[in-house]
């Protein structure tokens, strides 16, 4: 078995729970800007609608084919118009909304807490995030989990993305580590598992859902206290 001494965690979904924080602010967002009279009575189907086209867009981002800035509005902006409101200002202003509440939400996953408190005993620890810089920051920050991580690497800081290679050897010389004793735990297949599968880095994968799938992983585990059962 490998003797790991550098561990790598992405965060959203995997640390940060994205999906529960993301509604909070959500709802938030629908009773202070009074949608239900713009049009959205179903405020369920809104968040779902915008959950879909949010990864959608994420992913032309991840390609490069939308910057940052387009990313933020136009999620809101289409949204809206399943739901018959087409006004840009109004997207705007729940975009601008959306990255000052949404980080500041502190729900995290299960065991997330009482799982870095035994791993920062034995491992360095670290991030790797495809998600905005100042907006991930304020999520360690208020969640409680920056004092156990030593760098967070995201997309920006790095100039690349996961699961590109670059941003894993980033991480490597800035942390001091090796591949060959490093692990990446991640939700993703694609960012996390193949990404670091790509540069020769053992992964384990966190399939909170049980997804059926082909890949080959190092390991596997379906809750965050499992990973002390690999380590």
């Amino acid at each position: 078995m490998v003797r790991y001494e550098h561990i790598f965690f992405d965060l959203d979904r995997t640390l940060w729970d994205f999906d529960r924080n993301s509604r909070e602010a959500l709802l938030e967002m629908i009773a202070a800007h009074s949608l239900r009279e713009r049009g959205v009575e179903d405020t369920d189907s809104f968040i779902s609608s915008y959950q879909k086209i949010n990864e959608h867009y994420w992913a032309l981002y991840r390609q490069q084919e939308i910057t940052k800035a387009v990313l933020r509005t136009i999620r809101f902006a289409d949204t809206l118009r399943l739901f018959g409101v087409d006004d840009e200002k109004l997207a705007a202003s729940l975009a601008d909304d959306y990255i000052a509440i949404s980080p500041r939400k502190t729900q995290l996953l299960p065991g997330a807490i009482e799982l870095l408190d035994h791993l920062a005993a034995h491992y360095r620890l670290h991030i790797i995030t495809n998600g905005f810089e100042e907006v991930q920051h304020i999520k360690l920050q208020h969640s409680g989990l920056q004092p156990y991580f030593e760098e967070v690497i995201t997309s920006e800081r790095a100039g690349t993305k996961k699961p590109g290679p670059a941003i894993f050897h980033l991480a490597c010389t800035l942390s001091g580590a090796r591949i060959e004793t490093s692990l990446m735990v991640g939700d993703d297949l694609e960012t996390d598992i193949r990404g670091a599968r790509g540069v020769g880095m053992d992964q384990a994968y966190l399939n909170v859902n049980k997804y059926e799938h082909g890949e080959e992983v190092t390991h596997e585990v379906h809750r965050l206290d499992e990973l002390k059962g690999v380590l």
